[in-house]
């Protein structure tokens, strides 16, 4: 049965999964703020800044006025930037009620607060983190706008909701699967962007494949080591929110992860990458609050350490590297605790 469904807000992520709705037969109303923008996708049905070359479906329409987006719907789907959440989350606040199913897509976390962003939005609309799913796995907005085979999880403590969102996205090109694990899915999204800038920029110092292979490999034992630490079920990180995201984001010409860690390799300064984006490159906000995550839960993330060191405090990217070589002698089974361990084998 269609339903009413918001889309926040419209960049490439939050159009693309607007695209899936409407092909669903959804009602499906995307939220912008810029006017120019609603008037381009209501008008010409494309998302020239995010989206170029891309034709949306006409039944999608698009809106500066949030109470029109939201009042009504079924669900509401918030795909914002990290740095946006609580604010778009605000503006949602008095359309939002208990019975709207409410799931995000977004792929970092909050840097002064160090919070999750199920925990952001929840706080900001006074519900448990429980009413929260989220949208994970590899999945680049491109390919979903061209309906090419993309499989996701939607994570939630809560498996009416996490089936309900199911049933709202799945369709012949888009599979859906559930996952009971918040916490691994939202931490295992966040922090493979990290290790997408560090692959990115292996491949424009030119260290070969299997400088890569290495990195990746050992940046999802970091990503697992801190994320069971924070309470993800481990199994997580070797699914579709994990293994699959990181690979899909630390090797793909459309991750702008990759972009930006390749161009810091080749000798570019930070904020000429940044301006040469254009988007947000959500993994340099949470490189930031890993280096903070870490030093709480006291845990060493040494590819996300050095990473910090190059983005905030100009190291170089070869000397990174070769930090990272000269690291002493380790097991490679160091992937968690032996508290954490045994939490989860008893």
């Amino acid at each position: 049965m269609a339903k009413k469904v918001c889309v926040l807000v419209a960049g490439s992520w939050g159009t693309a999964l607007a695209m899936v709705l409407a092909d669903n037969g959804h009602d499906v109303w995307l939220w912008a703020r810029n006017e120019e923008h609603v008037a381009e996708i209501n008008g010409q049905h494309e998302n020239s800044r995010f989206l170029p070359g891309v034709q949306l479906p006409s039944s999608l329409r698009a809106t500066s006025d949030m109470e029109k987006a939201v009042r009504g719907a079924d669900a509401v789907v918030i795909a914002s930037p990290s740095k946006a959440m609580r604010e778009v989350t605000k503006a949602l606040k008095p359309f939002w009620h208990e019975e709207m199913l409410c799931v995000h897509a977004t792929k970092g976390m909050e840097v002064g607060t160090l919070k999750r962003m199920s925990t952001v939005i929840a706080e900001e609309l006074g519900c448990e983190e429980s009413k929260i799913g989220v949208i994970c796995g590899p999945s680049h907005a491109e390919e979903v706008a061209r309906r090419l085979p993309t499989t996701i999880a939607v994570a939630c403590s809560n498996e009416e909701a996490a089936q309900r969102a199911q049933y709202l996205f799945m369709n012949a090109y888009f599979r859906v699967y559930t996952n009971r694990d918040v916490v691994g899915a939202e931490l295992a999204g966040a922090f493979k962007n990290i290790i997408a800038l560090g692959a990115g920029m292996s491949d424009g110092l030119n260290n070969g494949d299997n400088a890569k292979a290495a990195l990746l490999t050992r940046g999802l034992a970091e990503i697992t080591r801190i994320g069971t630490e924070m309470g993800a079920n481990p199994l997580t990180f070797s699914g579709l929110a994990g293994v699959g995201d990181l690979v899909v984001t630390a090797t793909s010409k459309h991750s702008r992860n990759w972009r930006a860690g390749y161009m810091l390799g080749q000798g570019k300064p930070l904020q000429e990458v940044l301006d040469s984006m254009g988007m947000v490159v959500e993994g340099i906000r949470t490189t930031e609050a890993a280096h903070f995550i870490s030093q709480k839960y006291q845990v060493q993330m040494p590819i996300a350490e050095q990473l910090y060191h190059v983005l905030f405090e100009g190291l170089d990217p070869k000397t990174a590297v070769e930090t990272l070589m000269g690291r002493g002698p380790k097991t490679e089974m160091e992937i968690m605790s032996q508290e954490t361990w045994q939490q989860w084998h008893t």
